[in-house]
């Protein structure tokens, strides 16, 4: 109590108000609220665009798109929904709530915070302008395989000079995130006993110092080819396109769990609040967390089965792919032993954090299919493949979010959700989803090849349920939208301090809202002791 009133007199007597509160913003939850609002807009934007591309696919023939527009809107759906919305709010959670839950005052460089944020908007803009150009927008799916990215109009150099903005945000966020963890946690909270998706944004930050330049390298590559007289692609110029596949994958699989470790981080926060045990297992998610890491730099040549390759290559590449389903499956079944025999409660963010394990699990079974090369070569640019990375990203890194937001909105806004709406959001999402993308298997199984506006009459049902499944789950997420406003203008109530009864992490010891400036003087020992106990992280005395 004493803690919560001391940061009640922390007031907002110092902030700015009006847009230079946002455009000067340094505070880490200014920020952080920035970058969880662009993200929602990018998640909206990039769903119209999903929309778009099922209404078209609803029935065989070309309705309401030619083929040109129709990759132009897969394109731009996949880079918009990474780049834009995936990613920027994983970096929005962690620049809200690693301060809160580390004992420290802010992120360690603030006007950078800054920086890095204020670089996405124009992004964006490139993105979408580039639509309007002629030629159109990129046309190469978010790949940007050459040579269909070389011969592409200045859509492509708008992509790419987009690319190296997302990508240049990213390094400064991660660069942030890791001194952030490294040297500003409170006093008694050593490495080993921070919080779960501390553990994971830091990982994560890692991986994406390592890989974001690789991407920048090889989108700068295309673009002197495409006007500086170069041949790294070109065949026809002594080139190979194939070394872009090399180049793009090995910064492409890393990106896979640059989205889905923080996703593990915030179910591992959520299930042992409300399971009310501490989560099994601490020490072996943190070693599992950085073994899938380090295994995701060996496995790119899974995704180039069908290139061609020799037959010792394929084996490497596929032994390792299985090897990162041990420490996946060990996170499943720490998060299942976590339940085990708990005093569970199934509010919101507990049902999508529930509703994550299921169906990543699901998702995760079928990539461990696509990583037999005699079984990829066939699937390879199937329907299969959309499902399978669906099921990764939408149920993995969408619906962790949901529950992200669901857990600490109380704490953003100090006001509660309504739970049925919030219960109704999630019962919704779970339903249409898997109406969604489920029937995209049996598609892919029948040979439903990805990215074509126009399709065999025998795909013709599978494509109107999944059509039909988009535009019902698209519908629920307007009814997200409302909720947050709904909570933000008030919800069903005053939140308390600490809204969840199992949360022992630091944050839910700073009232709700949480004040403008938090953490000023480091939380005392004993604050931080008596929750690592609670967490079961350190043992009684």
């Amino acid at each position: 109590m004493m803690i919560a009133t001391e940061h009640l007199n922390h007031g907002h007597d110092a902030m700015d108000h009006g847009w230079r509160r946002w455009l000067y913003a340094t505070n880490h939850k200014d920020i952080g609220t920035l970058y969880l609002f662009f993200a929602l807009a990018m998640f909206f934007v990039g769903g119209i665009m999903a929309l778009c591309i099922r209404a078209e696919l609803f029935q065989p023939g070309l309705q309401y798109w030619q083929p040109e527009f129709f990759n132009q809107l897969t394109t731009l759906h996949g880079i918009i929904m990474v780049f834009g919305a995936i990613m920027p709010a994983f970096t929005g959670l962690a620049n809200w709530m690693l301060p809160l839950m580390l004992g420290a005052p802010d992120m360690a460089f603030a006007r950078m915070n800054n920086w890095s944020f204020w670089l996405l908007p124009p992004a964006a803009a490139l993105l979408l302008i580039s639509l309007l150009v002629p030629g159109g927008a990129a046309g190469g799916g978010w790949t940007l395989y050459p040579p269909l990215s070389i011969q592409s109009g200045m859509g492509m150099d708008l992509a790419i000079f987009s690319i190296h903005l997302l990508g240049l945000s990213s390094i400064m966020g991660s660069i942030n995130i890791i001194t952030t963890v490294l040297n500003m946690r409170a006093p008694g909270m050593p490495l080993l006993k921070m919080p779960l998706f501390a553990w994971t944004s830091l990982v994560t930050a890692y991986l994406l110092i390592a890989v974001a330049p690789v991407l920048a390298g090889a989108v700068t590559m295309l673009l002197t080819d495409r006007h500086f007289g170069t041949h790294f692609f070109k065949a026809a110029g002594g080139g190979d396109p194939v070394l872009f596949q090399h180049i793009f994958w090995f910064f492409g699989h890393p990106e896979v769990y640059i989205m889905a470790l923080p996703a593990f981080g915030i179910v591992s926060q959520i299930i042992p609040v409300f399971a009310r045990k501490p989560l099994f297992g601490y020490v072996s998610m943190v070693y599992a967390t950085c073994s899938i890491a380090i295994l995701s730099f060996m496995v790119w040549g899974h995704h180039m089965f069908a290139v061609g390759m020799p037959a010792t290559a394929q084996l490497f590449f596929m032994f390792l792919t299985m090897l990162i389903a041990v420490p996946t499956g060990v996170k499943v079944f720490n998060w299942i032993a976590t339940m085990w025999q708990g005093s569970m409660t199934f509010e919101t963010p507990m049902l999508f954090a529930i509703g994550f394990v299921c169906l990543f699990t699901v998702g995760g079974f079928s990539g461990l299919i696509l990583s037999i090369a005699p079984v990829d070569t066939q699937m390879q640019d199937t329907y299969y493949v959309v499902a399978h990375f669906h099921y990764v990203l939408v149920a993995g890194a969408l619906f962790s979010l949901f529950a992200a937001t669901y857990y600490w909105l109380p704490k953003w806004t100090g006001f509660m959700y309504h739970e049925g709406r919030g219960k109704f959001h999630f019962w919704w999402s779970m339903l249409w989803f898997n109406v969604t993308f489920f029937p995209m298997h049996f598609l892919g199984l029948a040979g439903m090849p990805r990215r074509i506006p126009d399709y065999a009459l025998q795909f013709t049902d599978f494509n109107a349920i999944a059509s039909i499944g988009a535009m019902c789950f698209g519908l629920g997420q307007v009814f997200f939208l409302f909720n947050v406003i709904h909570t933000i203008r008030g919800g069903v109530g005053p939140a308390p301090s600490r809204p969840w009864e199992g949360g022992n992490t630091l944050e839910w010891e700073v009232p709700s809202p949480a004040p403008h400036h938090t953490w000023e003087t480091p939380p005392d020992l004993a604050t931080v002791q008596r929750g690592l106990r609670a967490q079961g992280l350190e043992n009684d005395e």
